[in-house]
């Protein structure tokens, strides 16, 4: 028998957050919202604009500006890191039990990706907040197409492992997705993917110089149980992330040593 304060008690259901560094209204972003429904209530605070490889930036030196586009739909003019913010003083009922960001429209493979990368900053942004928190991310075919709807079932799996499990703590997943048909899954750690970027000079109709900074192709390095080379191997990729960028193995070297002296 239950006990009189259990009687007629309904279990809660999980509060998801969904942001991304492409903006609310992406198709990415939306098929989640519907896909992760199925678990939670989910919430999309995100940018109202495409703030790619923007890292962890706050909007500090500017006020920001926030369109109620739906129920349980909110457009930020910020960062990815704003959004957070925002969604756990303004807007949600409560403390989300996922955060996820994304998903994505191209990779966030390797050390220098997920620095540079909004969408893995919004991960970690959670993590920091002790949010169980993943970054999702898609590689698209040969034609540059992405099927969302396997990735999103599949995000889907994930999450719910989540919910059900939590993650390490100070711990969010980089999760890289890659087009069918897909091998399987590894655990892996981040390789490298070394960026040549390109400056393109333009002339302005008043003869001012103008500048794009172009990324080029960037050459991957690692073996099979590093990220870049698993996903495009055609493995989802797992790759746990930690907040504490310590680097330990250098804390007793006799170079920091010789320093401190």
């Amino acid at each position: 028998m239950k006990k009189p304060s259990q009687a007629g008690t309904r279990p809660r259901r999980p509060v998801i957050l969904l942001t991304n560094d492409d903006g609310f209204y992406r198709e990415e972003i939306q098929v989640l919202f519907r896909k992760l429904g199925t678990l939670g209530r989910t919430y999309i605070v995100a940018p109202d604009r495409e703030k790619s490889a923007c890292s962890l930036a706050v909007t500090l030196r500017r006020p920001l500006r926030v369109h109620h586009v739906k129920p349980r739909v909110w457009a930020v003019e910020g960062t990815p890191v704003d959004c957070i913010y925002f969604a756990l003083q303004k807007f949600l009922p409560r403390r989300p039990d996922l955060l996820v960001s994304g998903m994505n429209p191209g990779p966030n493979l390797g050390q220098q990706d997920i620095n540079y990368s909004g969408t893995v900053a919004g991960a970690i942004q959670g993590t920091f907040h002790g949010i169980p928190s993943m970054a999702v991310s898609l590689l698209p075919d040969a034609e540059g197409r992405l099927d969302l709807k396997i990735a999103a079932e599949i995000v889907r799996r994930i999450a719910s492992d989540v919910l059900a499990n939590g993650l390490p703590p100070g711990t969010a997943l980089n999760v890289n997705i890659p087009p069918a048909p897909i091998k399987g899954v590894k655990i892996t750690r981040l390789g490298w993917k070394f960026y040549e970027p390109e400056i393109i000079e333009k002339t302005d109709p008043r003869d001012s110089s103008y500048y794009w900074i172009g990324t080029g192709t960037p050459r991957r390095v690692g073996d099979a149980g590093t990220d870049v080379i698993a996903a495009h191997a055609g493995y989802i990729s797992l790759t746990p992330l930690h907040t504490d960028m310590t680097a330990h193995h250098a804390l007793r070297s006799e170079r920091l040593r010789r320093i401190a002296r």
